[in-house]
């Protein structure tokens, strides 16, 4: 994929799916993790106790991202494992979609509906982002969008370096991705529920098809 178009849909898809997470499942963030770590110490203070499932996020997105790197490392050829990583999340992504409209409706943070749901959309964010990491380097983080906006931020204000000038080349379409998707994302669930992860499985299995047909010329 483009770099530049690749790094505004990947930011774009987890973008939607995290919002999409965060509104259907009672503030449980299936990206960006570490955040639940904030939420659940928030809500212990303030006397609440549904935290299992936004503490339980934390060693299954871990979990995922260590499976999918165990197999990536594994493999003779990294790239070419690339679609067949985002045909598996798209697979994930499909089972949570399932078990949110089968489940419905969903009674609180730590219902096991819920967490089953939660679930299985954490660990397709994981997969993601250990194959953003360690196949497709070349675009922004999605998983620390602070601090991509402060880099951001840093290389506005050295918009003569050049240097700076390709850092925001990198950045910005995963930026701008991902609030894109997020409006999506939360629009989409506020209209259609867990239906709506139709469309970032579409265009993840979409992604996957140019991928195989790109491996197949240079093959």
């Amino acid at each position: 994929m483009e770099s530049e178009s690749g790094a505004a849909v990947d930011g774009a898809r987890l973008g939607f799916v995290d919002t999409l997470g965060f509104v259907a499942l009672f503030g449980l963030f299936t990206a960006h993790v570490t955040g639940n770590l904030v939420l659940a110490g928030a809500e212990l203070v303030v006397g609440r106790d549904d935290v299992f499932g936004k503490l339980l996020a934390v060693p299954v997105f871990v979990a995922a991202v260590a499976a999918t790197a165990v197999w990536i490392r594994r493999s003779k050829n990294p790239e070419a494992l690339l679609p067949i990583l985002m045909v598996v999340e798209a697979l994930w992504l499909v089972a949570a979609m399932g078990a949110g409209l089968l489940l419905a409706p969903l009674h609180g943070a730590d219902a096991p509906a819920t967490l089953i749901t939660g679930m299985l959309m954490v660990i397709a964010m994981g997969m993601r982002n250990a194959a953003t990491k360690l196949i497709i380097a070349f675009i922004a983080p999605t998983t620390v969008m602070t601090g991509n906006v402060v880099q951001l931020t840093i290389d506005f204000t050295a918009l003569p370096d050049p240097a700076a000038r390709a850092r925001i080349g990198k950045f910005l379409p995963t930026v701008l991705g991902f609030v894109l998707g997020a409006s999506l994302g939360a629009g989409g669930y506020a209209r259609f529920g867990f239906a709506a992860l139709v469309l970032p499985i579409a265009i993840i299995l979409y992604l996957a098809i140019r991928e195989f047909q790109t491996l197949s010329r240079t093959t």
